[in-house]
């Protein structure tokens, strides 16, 4: 932050503006119930002030620090003004969202009326993300009775301000610049919103910062998924036509930014990934490749007794198209040990999910052991549409530190392929065309066990995502009722399952994780 604003006061910039909680990162979750902590993000406020004090810039900077009074709350969510190593405003969050992967009720205080700060001549209304999210103009239903924005607007400023950390998901940058332009365009100012980049856990944050000027034109727009340093004047900039946005190109990127981050955060450079020749685990090594490096990815293939020539083969052909070292494993003889070992207890049974279910174990088994002795995360390979079915295997498939497309619906997978193969062969053709299967039994498809995901993955995107009720969905889409309450069922089944799979990096308004909360013992009635 002393970097950025050491560069922006070069280029003549009086405000440098960081986005929420930026000093300390974003959720900082019960790290806030430690007061050692928010002594720290206190002095690193006095840092910041000390090193900035000799600047022509000014810096605007989210942080948390301790709350003061009787809330029993631990901390105030806060904007702080510094110029000249001087403090002008500690001005603090008001709204404090409670919804999806929200919960900052759990640990701030809300901030009473808010006030403007003057700089240089100009006031400024600076509010805090959520802050200018319960505009009654704009959105039809208010979570909130008070729009701290129509507030401090009363008081005539020049400028608003908007400190964020907002989340990633489809579709939401157009709606979040809708939204602000539809505050600019009704009080006739300029609006710029600094929002936060980079991955944390399951979140991950676009950036996509802009500045709108009274007339809700856009007139500075910042990078998408990377740091960016934009210099604006936001009464002086012409328009900027909206910017193009490719939904699947998005998704792509944040899963880039978003794996990156986990591996680096965490503490490590090097993955693995189990490759079956099947196109999730093929988009997997890809996103890894473009995160991390060729030479930090590992491709493992662990053929079975069932698994097809053409899946080794197509998994050395994709780790040849990315670069990355591919390895074989073969788990045959080891598969054999199992069933003999256990030949004596399942005498006179046949053969099902039991036997099947082993050779994800087996693989799991290998990639941990894998990940122990040289230091690399294992990145699961399962998608949504698997994930919210249940057409996944426990201590076997799902085995890992991160789920890396477990917030994409299997159609989606193939649509961000198709997209990565725009200008050549990344995916081998021969993954995009094949059939998807486990690949656990002779002849398995996965239309065996579930419909054609044509077919599901509308009714998973309409239960999961948006709780739209199963009825209402057979009627919309045309399908049977009998159906939908099939793929409703074994939805609410596999509620245990996902509450002990690796983090999701969450793409979508809804995913799997700590914004979808379920119980898991619970009697399902469809």
């Amino acid at each position: 932050m002393i970097a950025a604003s050491r560069r922006a006061s070069a280029l003549g910039a009086r405000l440098t503006v960081f986005s929420e909680l930026a000093i300390c990162g974003y959720p900082p979750a019960d790290f806030l119930e430690k007061p050692g902590f928010l002594a720290r993000c206190r002095s690193a406020v006095d840092e910041l002030a000390a090193a900035t004090r000799e600047m022509s810039t000014a810096v605007l900077a989210g942080v948390a620090l301790p709350a003061e009074g009787s809330t029993g709350k631990p901390a105030v969510n806060a904007a702080v003004l510094l110029d000249g190593g001087r403090l002008l405003l500690e001005q603090h969050k008001r709204l404090l969202p409670f919804y999806d992967v929200f919960d900052e009720q759990r640990y701030f205080a809300p901030s009473g009326p808010q006030r403007m700060v003057e700089l240089d001549g100009l006031r400024l209304a600076i509010t805090i993300c959520e802050d200018a999210w319960n505009d009654k103009n704009f959105w039809p239903r208010r979570l909130y009775p008070v729009d701290p924005v129509e507030e401090l607007m009363r008081e005539h400023p020049d400028m608003h301000i908007n400190l964020s950390s907002s989340p990633f998901w489809h579709s939401k940058r157009a709606v979040r610049r809708e939204m602000l332009a539809a505050i600019s365009r009704r009080h006739g100012v300029p609006v710029l919103m600094c929002n936060q980049v980079g991955g944390n856990d399951s979140l991950i944050f676009d950036g996509s910062s802009l500045a709108m000027n009274g007339r809700g034109e856009l007139i500075a727009q910042a990078a998408s998924f990377a740091e960016d340093l934009v210099i604006v004047d936001p009464f002086d900039a012409p328009g900027l036509p909206e910017p193009e946005e490719d939904d699947t190109e998005a998704a792509y990127r944040a899963l880039v930014l978003g794996t990156r981050d986990y591996v680096r955060k965490c503490g490590f450079q090097k993955v693995l990934v189990g490759l079956s020749g099947g196109i999730d685990s093929a988009l997997v090594a890809a996103i890894a490749k473009e995160a991390l490096g060729a030479e930090n990815v590992l491709g493992i293939g662990m053929p079975s007794p069932y698994s097809s020539t053409g899946s080794i083969d197509d998994s050395r052909r994709l780790s040849a198209n990315l670069g990355i070292r591919f390895e074989v494993i073969g788990i045959s003889s080891i598969f054999a040990e199992f069933t003999r070992t256990l030949e004596p207890f399942f005498a006179g049974m046949q053969s099902d999910l039991t036997e099947e279910n082993i050779q994800p174990r087996i693989r799991g088994t290998l990639l941990m052991a894998l990940s122990n002795k040289f230091g690399a995360l294992v990145l699961t390979t399962g998608n949504k549409s698997e994930m919210a079915v249940g057409y996944c295997t426990l201590y076997g498939d799902m085995v890992g530190a991160l789920a890396v497309i477990g917030d994409l619906v299997k159609t989606r997978v193939y649509a961000i392929c198709h997209w990565l193969n725009r200008d050549r062969e990344i995916i081998p053709q021969a993954i995009l065309e094949k059939a998807p299967s486990a690949e656990l039994r002779p002849g398995q498809k996965d239309t065996d066990s579930l419909p054609p995901y044509e077919v599901l993955d509308p009714i998973l995107e309409a239960y999961v995502e948006r709780y739209e009720p199963f009825e209402s969905i057979a009627k919309q889409h045309g399908f049977s009722l009998e159906l939908v309450q099939q793929v409703v069922r074994l939805v609410e089944r596999s509620e245990y399952k996902r509450q002990q799979a690796a983090p999701v990096l969450k793409v979508t308004s809804k995913s799997f994780g700590t914004g979808r909360r379920f119980p898991i013992a619970v009697r399902v009635q469809v």
